[in-house]
């Protein structure tokens, strides 16, 4: 199965329970999970603008390694041990500190440049990174 069956996805974003079912919290109802996807979503959006050779260089790259770090949060969430569950989430830190090395490429090329355009990834960033951490260090050994 694909979608988990309990929640249903509504078009403006809010989740409902579907009667009888469990009401455990999802991967997707939480924080550092939702930034994840919001980076990733970034970089998804800026690659658009950019020209054939950094799609095809920079581009594929950043994308992969920001849709990575959602990815591996889902995988380890779904993992039954300790073990298994951090190993995922320290790969998700990797992901994350690639897709920032790939970012500050894209800034020292000119592909980001004005405030505007760098500002989000930067909120994202500073959010997203201590929770990522204190999610690691939760999940305990």
């Amino acid at each position: 199965m694909i979608l988990d069956t309990r929640y249903l996805i509504l078009a403006n974003g809010d989740s409902g329970l579907i009667p009888g079912k469990s009401n455990m919290k999802e991967i997707h109802e939480m924080d550092v999970y939702r930034l994840a996807e919001s980076l990733s979503d970034l970089v998804w959006n800026a690659y658009d603008s950019w020209d054939f050779k950094a799609q095809k260089t920079i581009g594929l790259q950043i994308i992969r390694s920001s849709d990575s770090i959602a990815a591996n949060i889902a995988e380890g969430f779904g993992r039954y041990n300790h073990a298994d569950k951090k190993r995922f989430y320290r790969y998700a830190r990797g992901s994350f500190e690639e897709t920032k090395a790939w970012l500050r490429k894209a800034i020292r090329r000119g592909l980001l440049s004005s405030n505007t355009e760098i500002e989000p990834f930067t909120r994202v960033i500073e959010e997203l990174g201590p929770k990522l951490n204190a999610f690691i260090k939760k999940t305990g050994t």
